[in-house]
């Protein structure tokens, strides 16, 4: 019998390591150690359980081929014993034991190691609030969980929930509630904005106005401070710094931390993040202990800074290497650059990189830009409009993050990874506005957006171009006496000049350089708007070469104003 490999935790990163030691040292004896029955399953995929996108529980824990993964597969396709209602109590790092306890008997044991792997996850935060105790308060963290959440809405117990945390489970979870159920929803976040450490406030807020098209009761800037009910009857609403909302369910969503205490009790090294300490081989700083998933900090290969991403795939990959590690190789994970996507109804949405703000915190002088553009050839029949933000740091013009969405999800991902892959090796806005991508009508523009953003942030970072965000334009639309300058066509543009009048003028853009004489220059600035943006930035380059050149351009045009504040556009 070869090393003897013991890995605590069982549903990602612990079978991924014992089914690659196994394939490359078949004489080494794996043993995985988990608290719960369930194994291997894709935690990811919980919301989406709930919400009946996956009929049954078992689809979360099969393989591709439709064999559901337990202790006796484990055992008998990969030779991988699996100890579940099993847990770890302590590590005894100088005898090289793990001190274990039966959940079922209550007897205690010890199970030796020559390598140990720490993959113990994350844990949710439970808030201090009164009530949190009571019955119809979960938090969603397992298969458990989903099973006695689903199995409450599936009798009929449920005609009102409230979930409490606008990070990405907490709006799964409403999206799940809502759309298959039929459930009054209402999501609360303390935060102004969804997803605060995701993405910037303006692609936020098109995400908080898309939740509320969904009937989906959003509630931000506001506080939980009590659930309300009894222990007989249950809980029977919230109470919120801005008033009571019944409900019969009450989803806790607020965030995970590392589950690192098993390895500060055992004296290894915890970083800023609460995460465990590893180096590049997945090391902890005892050599013979490795970690990874979601118990563990990573490097941001954009800020250089330490970071916590609990994430399946990230799970999966640290999983191989630690497998090779154990093995004798010498793999590495040298950090990640925050990938993240979601689901919200019918938007996809996808980052990659830093926001704006994580961007001035490490120290960048952020620049973005807007674009929006068809995701295939403009005059192919099913092409929709997807919106790019793209940031890079003004000094250097070096990319520092993107933030994309759309109704066609995998189009909008593609965009999105063919950026991310690049951004570790600190690419450039020209080296974006100068990607090759694949190019076919029915897949894509002959110029991309992912090109189309980058040269509107090159025009940017040159001084050619005057931008406005539109949430900023918006603001300054409602305070001060402020005009716009429409260069789309007539019939488009005549609704809003109807609305609001004279501070809306329309000329096209065909027609401007014959009619300069009508736009007037002033003090304040003159705001030119078209469908998505390029029209009007061609306007301020010919307002500016004719003497006008106190305007902005608002980026991403009427589309990015119909996402951000529909109730701004004129009615249909």
């Amino acid at each position: 019998m070869g090393k003897k490999v013991v890995i605590i935790g069982g549903v990602a990163l612990g079978p991924k390591v014992a089914c690659r030691v196994k394939r490359l040292d078949p004489t080494a004896e794996v043993v995985v150690v988990d608290r719960d029955q369930h194994i291997s399953y894709g935690g990811c995929g919980i919301p989406y359980y709930v919400g009946g996108d996956v009929a049954d529980i078992e689809g979360l824990q099969s393989t591709s081929a439709h064999v559901l993964r337990d202790s006796r597969f484990f055992a008998g396709a990969k030779g991988v014993e699996m100890r579940v209602r099993t847990e770890a109590l302590e590590i005894d790092r100088e005898r090289r034991v793990v001190h274990l306890r039966s959940l079922e008997s209550g007897d205690t044991s010890e199970l030796a190691y020559d390598e140990l792997v720490l993959a113990t996850g994350a844990k949710p935060i439970v808030p201090p609030l009164p009530g949190v105790e009571l019955p119809g308060v979960s938090v969603v963290a397992n298969l458990n969980h989903a099973e006695k959440i689903k199995t409450a809405i599936s009798k009929g117990q449920v005609g009102s929930a409230v979930v409490i945390g606008g990070g990405a489970i907490g709006i799964e979870m409403a999206e799940a509630l809502t759309d298959l159920w039929g459930v009054s929803t209402t999501l609360v976040e303390m935060q102004p904005q969804l997803l605060p450490a995701a993405i910037g406030p303006d692609v936020a807020r098109v995400m908080a106005v898309h939740l509320r098209e969904k009937e989906v009761d959003l509630r931000l800037d506001t506080t939980v401070t009590k659930i309300l009910g009894d222990p007989e009857q249950g809980v029977t609403g919230v109470e919120t710094s801005g008033g009571e909302i019944p409900c019969d369910l009450v989803i806790l969503s607020v965030g995970v931390r590392p589950n690192s205490q098993l390895a500060q009790a055992a004296g290894l090294a915890v970083g800023p993040t609460g995460g465990i300490q590893v180096d590049e081989r997945l090391r902890t700083s005892d050599p013979r202990i490795y970690a990874g998933g979601d118990c563990v900090e990573m490097t941001h290969l954009i800020s250089g800074e330490p970071t916590h991403l609990p994430l399946g795939s990230i799970a999966n990959r640290h999983g191989r290497v630690i497998g090779t590690n154990l093995a004798g190789g010498t793999a590495t994970f040298p950090g990640v650059v925050a990938n993240f996507c979601i689901k919200i109804f019918d938007l996809g949405l996808f980052t990659a990189g830093l926001t704006e703000a994580q961007a001035l915190a490490a120290g960048f002088d952020p620049v973005s830009t807007v674009a929006a553009q068809a995701d295939r050839a403009h005059f192919y029949p099913s092409q929709d409009m997807m919106v790019m933000k793209l940031i890079a740091c003004r000094k250097t013009g070096r990319v520092l993050g993107v933030e994309a969405f759309g109704p066609d999800g995998d189009a909008v991902k593609a965009r999105v990874d063919s950026i991310a892959v690049l951004l570790p090796h600190e690419p450039t806005v020209a080296d974006i506005s100068n990607l090759e991508v694949a190019y076919s009508p029915p897949y894509a523009s002959a110029m991309d957006i992912v090109n189309s953003a980058a040269n509107a942030l090159e025009n940017t970072l040159s001084g050619r171009h005057e931008p406005i965000d539109v949430a900023t334009f918006l603001e300054l639309f409602d305070t001060e006496d402020a005009k716009v300058l429409d260069v789309r066509s007539a019939v488009q543009a005549g609704p809003f000049v109807a609305k609001y009048g004279d501070r809306w003028q329309n000329i096209p853009q065909e027609e401007l350089a014959c009619r300069i004489e009508e736009v007037e220059a002033a003090d304040k600035p003159l705001y030119l708007i078209c469908g998505s943006g390029p029209r009007s930035y061609e306007a301020q380059l010919l307002l500016r070469q004719k003497g006008i050149a106190n305007t902005r351009n608002i980026m991403g045009g009427v589309k990015m104003l119909k996402s951000t504040d529909p109730d701004f556009l004129p009615e249909a």
